[in-house]
């Protein structure tokens, strides 16, 4: 059932509203046309909100463009704003509240961790951050990734088992410096291999994103990231995704690491086929480069398995494998995992963090981590995933004038791509499209994501419920139904 429009809301000063009002209109130029069908509408703003986000514009700096609303607290897979309207969040934090908002057993760790020991520095061992990269190592050697095969009976596997001499984690803040740290890694291992300093290319792909970090930056091969920036780190080399063909003269004696998303997230649900993951591990042997995984936004259970390549055979496995999003369900955490190879190369100073493995985050990555591989939990994100693709490709299927199939991704990272359909001589036909799309959603309750040039992401909490996945439906399919319309 669809949210019912908050009516009690105050009118705004007219003034200040025809100012913000006009702000938001040039986001979204063709949205308001829809006024009178919207659940949830961003005009008029309430005089507190407004008052409120104008004060704030004065102090903090927001490349963001933001609706006109304030969140104010969620719960499972729902947020509310401040005017106690609720939204069904699709968008997970992108891609990092797995088990949810305000989950009452993660909220318990925190309470009780905070009372005993937030932070002491790398200087000193700390229990948690120990026990977590155990447990990280214990449940890939289990479920299978980084050279492991998933287990043919994994329920003989203990995530307190001792760990393996081969795999190693160092932990960071975030997705962009858990990347960073891969890539130094990468090049302390080059220079390893060839002291003269010529092993020192970077390889990256069209699309890829790794973050906003400089070095992240840098193997971001999409433009409209890098221009503000650029001249960016030198020695990187692009490459296209899947295009085998290519590989030998763009990996070579020179390259240090290859940096690769087994699904591209930010790209566009954009999937890295098994033959392209197997070529790249063939390659990076033979010029001993050393393969990193970005898995910040597709691993972590996303995919219905603990790492997205998991399943696959151990000749598409990487060097390193990098982690963040999920990991601590919100709270800032990142972290590198790697084989022998690379471990044995980087020596006392070679990297550091202050906040990286402090006993709070590390304390609740292992509490969530440790949920995400139940058996049932991952049975869980499977089983949801067959119900929302199917779903997906109805709406495909009763909709080819806006949407185009096939459905991308699988588990619960998913894409739709949306077809143009502004007019042929229409000045910027996809982006106002897909921002239409998700625009008119959240003005019915729903939060959705974009990616790529014209793709609607679906990264919902890994709790994500079948009912909700209907109520995600029902609502995309109104806003689908409007666009449709001869009046459009």
């Amino acid at each position: 059932m669809l949210p019912a429009m908050n009516t009690s809301r105050k009118i705004t000063n007219p003034r200040l509203t025809r100012q913000l009002k006009q702000s938001y209109k040039l986001l979204h130029p063709t949205s308001i046309r829809f006024i009178s069908h919207l659940t949830h509408p961003d005009h008029p703003v309430p005089q507190n909100v407004q008052h409120r986000i104008e004060r704030w514009s004065k102090s903090m700096l927001t490349p963001y463009a933001r609706p006109p609303m304030i969140l104010s607290h969620g719960k499972g897979c729902k947020v509310w704003d401040t005017e106690g309207r609720e939204y069904l969040d699709f968008t997970a934090g992108i891609a990092v509240n797995a088990l949810g908002h305000a989950d009452k057993e993660m909220a318990e760790i925190m309470y009780q961790q905070a009372q005993k020991l937030v932070h002491c520095s790398n200087l000193y061992h700390n229990d948690q951050a120990g026990e977590l990269a155990c447990t990280l190592v214990n449940l890939t050697k289990k479920f299978g990734g980084l050279g492991y095969p998933p287990l043919a009976d994994s329920s003989s596997v203990s995530t307190h088992q001792e760990s393996p001499q081969d795999h190693k984690v160092f932990f960071a803040n975030s997705g962009a410096e858990a990347n960073e740290g891969a890539l130094k890694f990468a090049r302390k291992c080059g220079k390893i291999e060839e002291p003269t300093g010529s092993k020192h290319e970077l390889i990256c792909f069209t699309n890829g994103f790794h973050g906003r970090t400089f070095g992240a930056l840098s193997v971001t091969n999409q433009p409209k990231y890098q221009l503000p920036f650029a001249p960016l780190l030198p020695g990187i080399k692009p490459g296209n995704l899947n295009d085998i063909s290519a590989l030998t003269e763009l990996i070579t004696p020179n390259t240090c690491g290859v940096i690769v998303e087994p699904i591209q997230g930010e790209g566009g649900i954009l999937e890295a086929s098994e033959e392209f993951l197997r070529a790249l591990r063939h390659r990076c042997d033979e010029v001993k480069a050393v393969l990193i995984y970005d898995e910040i936004q597709c691993g972590l259970g996303r995919t219905g398995n603990l790492w997205a390549h998991g399943s696959l055979p151990t000749d598409c496995h990487p060097d390193m494998l990098t982690m963040a999003k999920p990991l601590a369900n919100g709270v800032p955490i990142g972290a590198v995992m790697m084989r022998d190879n690379v471990a044995k190369k980087i020596a006392i100073g070679d990297h550091g963090t202050t906040f990286g493995g402090a006993p709070l985050q590390t304390a609740i990555a292992k509490h969530v981590l440790e949920r995400i591989c139940k058996e049932s939990f991952m049975d869980q994100v499977r089983g949801t995933s067959e119900v929302l693709k199917k779903e997906l490709n109805r709406l495909v299927a009763e909709y080819p004038n806006i949407l185009t199939g096939p459905v991308r991704g699988r588990g619960l990272i998913m894409g739709l791509e949306v077809k143009n359909l502004q007019s042929e001589d229409h000045a910027k036909q996809s982006e106002p499209t897909i921002s239409q799309i998700i625009n008119l959603s959240r003005q019915n309750g729903l939060l959705l994501l974009s990616c790529g040039q014209s793709i609607i992401r679906f990264v919902p909490s890994l709790i994500i419920s079948h009912s909700e996945v209907s109520q995600m439906i029902l609502i995309l399919e109104k806003v689908l139904a409007h666009l449709s319309s001869p009046k459009v």
